[in-house]
């Protein structure tokens, strides 16, 4: 059950999540035949099954994905000192690991691109 390129991830909520799981638990319909009926994966169903037999409903609950901690400061105006210090230092280790890996940057915005300093002439 694949998805179409570019398009968000569906999110089901704690009451699907729970019909579905009660369906087999209770209803004893297999895991791939409820994959079918609802048009999910088959081991995201066999995940929920397990959370909720060893966590119970609350196991359903959707759990807030995090991605950069420090995206939301970028953009920031209201930033704390502390703050400020954190995201400064994060690019710091950004750019420190990226030049250890050969890395530069050629370029700005949209275009920025980046070239193993193996590609460029050292001269």
């Amino acid at each position: 059950m694949s998805r179409i390129k570019g398009s968000k991830n569906r999110l089901w909520t704690k009451e699907e999540k729970l019909e579905i799981v009660l369906r087999n638990v209770e209803e004893h319909i297999g895991t791939r035949r409820l994959a079918k009926m609802y048009s999910i994966d088959g081991g995201m169903i066999r995940r929920w099954i397990r959370t909720y037999l060893e966590f119970g409903e609350e196991g359903l609950q959707s759990k807030k994905k995090t991605g950069n901690r420090f995206s939301a400061l970028h953009t920031s105006k209201s930033l704390t000192e502390v703050d400020r210090l954190k995201l400064i230092v994060m690019k710091q280790e950004i750019e420190i690991e990226r030049l250890k890996k050969g890395y530069i940057v050629k370029g700005v915005g949209a275009s920025k691109e980046f070239v193993t300093s193996r590609d460029l002439n050292s001269k």
